[in-house]
C-alpha cells in the first residue's frame, strides 16, 4: 500500500492495524532498503544520466515555519535529488536534503562512485551543478545543461496558483567533454518526478499527507526506489531496471523487500 501512493493512515485503516505498526514498518524496511541499495548499486554500466531535484516539504510549508524553527533542517522546504539512466531506467542515486551546494556536491560524488565508466550527464540550469559535477567527475564526463525558459500562465487569477508556468523554450549548453546534443534531455528524470508524486502520498501536492518528520521522508524515498528499481517491471524494458543493469536476476516480490530485515 505504501509503494502504491497510499498515506500512512489510509494504510493503517485498510490493513486494520495501528498507525504505529505502519510507521515502524516504514522505518525498519526503509532503513534496510537504503542500506541494500547503497551497497548493491555499484559499478553500473550506465551511459546517459539525467539529474533533477524535486520539491516537497516537512512539518509545514516554508512560509508557515515558526520563527524559532526557521533554518532547522527538515523543517519547511525539502528537496530530493535524483538521477536516472535514460537507457536502463535505473535510479542509481538519490538524496533527501536541501537545495544547497553542500547537498549538490554530496549527490554528485555519490553518483560518480556508482558508475563504471564515462557517461553523458544532463541536468537543469541549477548553477550548483557546475561545481558539483566538476568536483565529482573532473574532466571524465560529457556534460550538458538544459535550461528551460518560462512565461506566465494563461490561467485566470483563481486558477493561476494551481497552474504551472508555461515553458516557452529551452536552451542546451555543452559544459564539459563532448556531449551528444541530440541526447541532452531531462525528460526521463522529470517523468520520474511524476512517478514519485504518484507513488508516495507525501509528495502529492495540496493534501495533508505531507511528511511531519524528515527521517520518515527519507525512509519512504528509500522504499520507493527499492520497489521501483527491483520490483516494478518497466513496460518498455519488460524487466526491472535492476535486471537491466545486471544487479538482479529476477523480479523482486514485496515479501523479498520486507525480508531485507532478516
Amino acid at each position: 500500500m505504501l509503494v502504491e501512493g497510499n498515506s500512512m493512515r489510509a494504510t493503517s485503516r485498510m490493513a486494520d492495524c495501528s498507525i504505529n505498526t505502519v510507521t515502524k514498518l516504514l522505518v525498519d524496511v526503509g532503513t534496510a532498503c537504503s542500506q541494500y541499495q547503497h551497497e548493491t548499486l555499484r559499478n553500473l554500466p550506465c551511459k546517459h544520466i539525467q539529474c533533477d531535484e524535486i520539491w516537497s516539504f516537512c512539518y509545514s510549508k516554508e512560509k508557515n515555519v515558526p520563527e524559532e524553527r526557521k533554518g532547522e533542517f527538515g523543517i519547511g522546504d525539502v528537496y530530493t535529488w535524483t538521477a536516472i539512466c535514460s537507457d536502463t531506467k535505473i535510479v542509481p542515486s538519490f538524496l533527501v536534503g536541501n537545495r544547497t551546494a553542500e547537498y549538490a556536491n554530496a549527490f554528485a560524488l555519490d553518483l560518480a562512485s556508482r558508475l563504471s565508466h564515462r557517461v553523458q550527464l544532463t541536468t537543469d540550469g541549477l548553477k550548483m551543478y557546475l561545481d558539483a559535477v566538476e568536483g565529482a567527475f573532473g574532466a571524465d564526463i560529457d556534460y550538458a545543461m538544459l535550461i528551460k525558459k518560462y512565461g506566465s500562465s494563461e490561467a485566470t487569477n483563481d486558477e493561476r496558483r494551481y497552474s504551472p508556468a508555461v515553458c516557452t523554450g529551452t536552451e542546451i549548453k555543452p559544459i564539459s567533454g563532448n556531449p551528444d546534443m541530440d541526447k541532452a534531455s531531462t525528460s526521463y528524470v522529470e517523468r520520474q518526478n511524476l512517478t514519485m508524486r504518484m507513488s508516495m502520498r507525501r509528495f502529492t501536492r495540496l493534501t495533508n499527507g505531507f511528511s511531519k518528520k524528515i527521517e520518515n521522508l527519507e525512509h519512504a524515498v528509500a522504499l520507493h526506489f527499492m520497489h521501483y528499481n527491483f520490483a516494478r517491471v518497466h513496460k518498455t524494458l519488460r524487466v526491472t531496471p535492476a535486471m537491466e543493469v545486471g544487479v538482479s536476476n529476477h523480479v523482486w516480490t514485496l515479501e523479498e523487500i520486507v525480508n531485507l530485515l532478516i
